[in-house]
């Protein structure tokens, strides 16, 4: 989908092209279009943050006075949509999309001074513990606990599905500080070092053989009472704000660089017939990433009249997440047999593959895909939420 862009945007578009060409090397071109999972592993992710934070772009969204870029709408925009085509890759947003929102928003001064500069830098490395293996989507349901004694909490218990906590060594966690009432009563928001003792974080191997989930379990942890964010038992709110960014962005970007993909493998098929039919079917794919697109034009727009998001980030979860299983399913069925190869596309992998590199990506993004209808709120719940909120009026 073709939009028009202003003298002022096509120059902002073509900085953001000369820079990668520049900055964006081979071995990083090739982790970025490798990478078949929701980000890339930390040495090739964190690396191209530190660049991009050389270049003062590593946390665009953020406000000015704390490292952001000003920039508007439709220029983050063009921002993703380059670096998806140019296959850079996908850093993890747990430090820059996720939890410094909610240090700048909640956090007090000192807290600000303490951790933003290392995620902007790429020093620190975050991860998130949310989910317990009885709280998923039903988040409120928690039972991690932390209680106050002076100037620390003591943690008991576990998370689980935490993603890269064997690299991070930060991580921001809700407990359960007060039991009784509703579900939502009770919640904080620590952020605490890691590794501290007491802590042992265990793999979870995914069924596409990635090693990007872990548990974690806490015994008698000892953190810093400083590192809570807001007041005691009002961990809920800022949980909620914090999911606004995790399902905010745009999905466009990504899915039409998938696509394109899809398209250059799909040539090599030798069966008319078949060529024929996935060509339609791609065309169709094309037609629902358009519709998508014109919704986040949309957004965009409202974002810079200043309207709150509303439903918004909910809808393009369901909308993004469902075409991004799509795409998956059609590379697999364009790899044929070779998808069933277990190659992971881990950091081992490097130089020439005996297969095709496609073949390869398209059984590992269709396995580990199946989760993106469940992470980030599950689509089930945000259909609810969009239901919800239609009803209302």
């Amino acid at each position: 989908m073709a939009w028009t862009l202003s003298a002022a945007e096509t120059a902002f578009r073509n900085e953001v092209r000369d820079f990668l060409s520049r900055e964006l090397t081979p071995e990083l071109r090739a982790a970025g279009r490798r990478c078949s999972g929701i980000f890339s592993d930390y040495a090739e992710g964190n690396g191209w943050h530190r660049i991009l934070a050389r270049r003062g772009w590593s946390v665009p969204h953020w406000p000015v006075e704390h490292g952001g870029t000003g920039w508007t709408p439709m220029q983050h925009y063009l921002f993703a949509a380059e670096l998806a085509a140019a296959d850079a890759p996908q850093r993890a947003p747990m430090g820059p999309g996720m939890v410094a929102p909610v240090i700048i928003a909640f956090g007090t001064e000192a807290q600000k001074r303490a951790w933003l500069p290392g995620i902007r830098s790429g020093e620190d490395y975050w991860c998130q513990g949310y989910s317990e293996p009885q709280s998923g989507s039903d988040l409120a349901s928690l039972q991690c606990k932390a209680v106050r004694q002076g100037d620390h909490y003591v943690i008991n218990g576990t998370k689980i599905w935490t993603t890269h906590a064997q690299y991070a060594n930060r991580m921001f966690c809700l407990v359960r500080t007060t039991s009784g009432g509703k579900p939502q009563q009770g919640i904080s928001f620590l952020c605490f070092d890691i590794p501290t003792p007491g802590i042992t974080i265990r793999p979870i191997i995914s069924i596409s053989g990635d090693h990007e989930l872990n548990q974690v379990f806490f015994d008698d942890v000892r953190v810093p009472a400083e590192g809570l964010i807001g007041e005691e038992n009002q961990g809920w709110t800022i949980a909620k704000y914090l999911l606004q960014h995790e399902r905010g962005g745009a999905w466009t970007p990504m899915l039409r660089a998938r696509l394109r993909r899809l398209r250059k493998v799909a040539d090599a098929i030798g069966d008319r017939h078949e060529a024929d039919d996935m060509a339609l079917r791609l065309a169709d794919a094309e037609c629902a990433i358009d519709a998508l697109e014109a919704t986040e034009l949309q957004s965009l727009r409202a974002q810079a009249r200043g309207e709150p998001p509303g439903i918004r980030p909910s809808m393009g979860k369901v909308l993004g997440s469902e075409l991004r299983q799509r795409l998956t399913e059609l590379g697999v069925e364009i790899a044929g047999h070779h998808a069933a190869v277990d190659l992971p596309l881990d950091d081992g992998l490097q130089g020439e593959l005996p297969i095709p590199e496609e073949a390869v990506f398209s059984m590992s993004a269709y396995l580990n895909d199946r989760a993106a209808s469940i992470y980030a709120g599950s689509n089930e719940v945000q259909r609810n939420i969009v239901a919800a909120h239609l009803l209302a009026r």
